[in-house]
């Protein structure tokens, strides 16, 4: 296959995102379709209706997951469909919904609201340590990430319209420190989606808008660019046995009907090959 994305579910996700690979498949979710899907590359894959529009799942170890909705996290149960009420966030802000998230090495779940009208700077950067849920970061309209270094040491996290993805110092009990810009993307490059990094350290966002995905040195260099028949490429989750699949969740969201014609896989999901393995998804320590 290599690095040609080959569409493996043509199934026109308003907007896919949110990939993570666990127990040998492809958990994703339709956020404005209010849908979780689970696509195995073996098998039949599986859909399920949520109660709100979610942004991200998180394993547990019990097979359940965490999903971040509209109104609050809920525990996931697949075996039945099930939703279970865990915690509201943010009943003050009606406007905003949770985006996107991902779990470090020690099951520490971090997670970012957002303004659901894509206008006011009302989205925040949260941790959840246990049952301790902290703001750790605001003043973002659009939150994407994180994604963290092999070693931990470094957090990735994303603000999408100002078009940059900062870098923060993680002290051991989660603190963060020292933010800086990692990377800016270019005018009519498209917007950075979500992130994610490989064992080398480098990382890769998806670009809403900008047909691809691209891979960056921890230093903020530009080493790698995946071109797609697709614009709006949201996330990418490396999979397989070696974890060097990598699979990408795409958007219809945003595209006129004469976008759509020039874009019949818009909103599918594509894997494409990578020669250097992701890292293996945590689970949520709780």
């Amino acid at each position: 296959m290599g690095l040609t994305p080959a569409c493996v579910w043509p199934l026109a996700a308003v907007l896919g995102e949110g990939p993570v690979w666990w127990n040998g498949a492809l958990w994703f979710t339709d956020i404005k379709s209010k849908k979780i899907h689970r696509f195995d590359p073996e098998g039949p894959s599986q859909s399920w209706d949520a109660p709100s529009e979610v942004g991200f799942l998180a394993p547990f170890s019990n097979g359940h997951f965490l999903a971040g909705a509209r109104t609050g996290l809920y525990d996931f149960n697949p075996a039945d469909g099930s939703f279970a009420l865990i915690c509201t966030v943010e009943p003050d802000l009606p406007g905003n919904r949770l985006n996107d998230g991902a779990v470090d090495a020690k099951g520490r779940l971090w997670f970012g609201s957002m303004d659901d009208g894509e206008g006011a700077a009302t989205g925040k950067l949260y941790c959840l340590d246990g049952g301790d849920l902290r703001v750790m970061d605001d003043g973002y309209v659009i939150t994407n990430g994180p994604a963290f270094s092999p070693d931990g040491a470094t957090l990735y996290h994303t603000d999408t319209l100002q078009k940059l993805i900062y870098a923060f110092d993680v002290a051991p009990d989660g603190a963060l420190s020292n933010r800086r810009i990692l990377v800016r993307i270019e005018d009519g490059a498209g917007y950075p989606d979500g992130p994610v990094v490989d064992q080398d350290g480098c990382l890769w966002t998806g670009l809403f808008a900008g047909w691809g995905v691209r891979r960056y040195s921890a230093r903020g260099e530009l080493l790698q660019t995946v071109r797609f028949p697709v614009a709006n490429v949201t996330k990418i989750a490396f999979g397989g046995a070696q974890l060097k699949t990598a699979y990408a969740t795409t958007a219809r969201k945003g595209l006129n009907s004469e976008a759509l014609a020039g874009q019949p896989l818009a909103g599918g999901l594509f894997r494409f090959d990578v020669e250097t393995p992701g890292m293996p998804q945590s689970s949520i320590a709780l």
